[in-house]
């Protein structure tokens, strides 16, 4: 293995930070990195916000659902599927433009998230510590009402990074066994991967060193899944001009 593989397997999700900036310079190379990520058809459908403001940063914290790091992490990104540039610069070209259509915000969601998981591997590649915040679709509407954005843009996540604090360095969670993930031919049935996988969890929230409890990955399934989660979002969309055709 290489040292860049190395560094994929140890990724965890870091929600303690030192009280230490980090540098514009090295910030912008971070997002340099994310945007050498692929991107359909070049559109380079998304727009990323960095959000300063303390008082902005309490906002998005509380909307969140109450995650304090949003504001005391170092940086604090909002990463938006956009496809306003992109219809606007099309139309300017000549073109028709027909917006709302369910590929224009797949591929714009899709690109949001290549060019983070870039931003976060370059991170990471330097010493610093990430946690996507997947919270600020919670409240979409007032997310987007607070950072001015407009149609044809929304809020997909936050990202935090800093500097970890070395003592709340959580341990690495597992992960699926790479026979329950990778398929031969065609797809095949993987309940008893799963099951292998939901003793591997037990065992590991029994012991890891901060918020122990006795569940599994199955039954840590089970909120996700008894109510409708985020039902909101359709309606949300579809009022910032991604209708789904």
């Amino acid at each position: 293995m290489n040292d860049t593989i190395e560094l994929l397997k140890s990724h965890r999700s870091i929600r303690a930070f030192k009280d230490q900036k980090i540098p514009r310079e090295l910030l912008v190379e971070l997002i340099k990195a994310g945007q050498g990520a692929a991107t359909s058809s070049h559109v380079q459908a998304y727009s990323i916000i960095h959000v300063q403001s303390r008082e902005s940063r309490e906002k998005l914290a509380e909307l969140a659902g109450g995650q304090p790091y949003v504001a005391d992490a170092s940086t604090f990104l909002v990463f938006c599927a956009d496809m306003k540039r992109p219809l606007e610069a099309a139309e300017r070209a000549g073109a028709e433009v027909i917006s709302g259509m369910t590929e224009q915000l797949l591929v714009a969601t899709v690109d949001t998230a290549l060019v983070a998981q870039n931003v976060v591997v370059a991170a990471e590649s330097v010493g610093l510590g990430i946690c996507y915040i997947g919270g600020l679709r919670n409240n979409p509407g007032a997310v987007s009402e607070l950072l001015h954005l407009p149609d044809h843009v929304y809020p997909v996540f936050g990202l935090c990074i800093g500097y970890p604090e070395p003592e709340r360095i959580p341990e690495i969670k597992p992960r699926l066994p790479v026979e329950a993930v990778l398929k031969e031919e065609v797809y095949q049935e993987d309940a008893a991967e799963v099951a292998a996988f939901d003793d591997t969890m037990r065992t590991y929230y029994r012991a890891r060193s901060s918020a122990n409890k006795d569940t599994d990955w199955s039954h840590n399934l089970t909120p996700l899944f008894e109510t409708k989660l985020r039902a909101h979002m359709r309606e949300f969309l579809v009022e910032r001009g991604f209708e789904m055709k």
